[in-house]
């Protein structure tokens, strides 16, 4: 995601497809972190699909960060469309405008974007949490 100049990443837990027409997804976010604020405020984000052999990549991104924007300085990324990251590794991506933020009840934020940009960097199959052996990612 990206605010201001600042860029963040984080490993979702959980997303979906809300609507083919027009093209929307939802995504689980923790109401107590520093990524649902930047969300709020610079209302962009990237999906960025890793492969089955990148659970190195996915557990780079559930540790919480001391210093903003510090995830990304060893990752390999450019600036998207929307002018969140695309991780040059990722197998495929989707860039995302934020359309609605709902949830007052849980702990976890519901993010609706509408996918503005998408692309596919390599056909193989995609990391999943069950890959993982996590129970929860971030």
């Amino acid at each position: 995601m990206s605010h201001d100049g600042q860029l963040n990443a984080f490993t979702a837990s959980w997303l979906t497809q809300v609507s083919f027409t027009p093209p929307l997804v939802a995504l689980g976010v923790r109401k107590d972190s520093h990524s649902l604020v930047m969300l709020q405020r610079g209302r962009v984000f990237t999906v960025n699909l890793l492969g089955k052999e990148q659970k190195p990549v996915a557990e780079h991104f559930v540790k919480p960060a001391t210093t903003i924007g510090e995830k990304l300085k060893d990752v390999p990324y450019r600036p998207g469309k929307t002018g969140a990251p695309v991780l040059t590794d990722a197998i495929a991506f989707f860039e995302c405008e934020v359309r609605e933020i709902a949830n007052q009840h849980g702990d976890h934020a519901l993010v609706i974007g509408e996918v503005v940009e998408a692309g596919v960097h390599r056909d193989e199959p995609s990391l999943t949490l069950m890959d993982t052996g996590w129970h929860y990612g971030g």
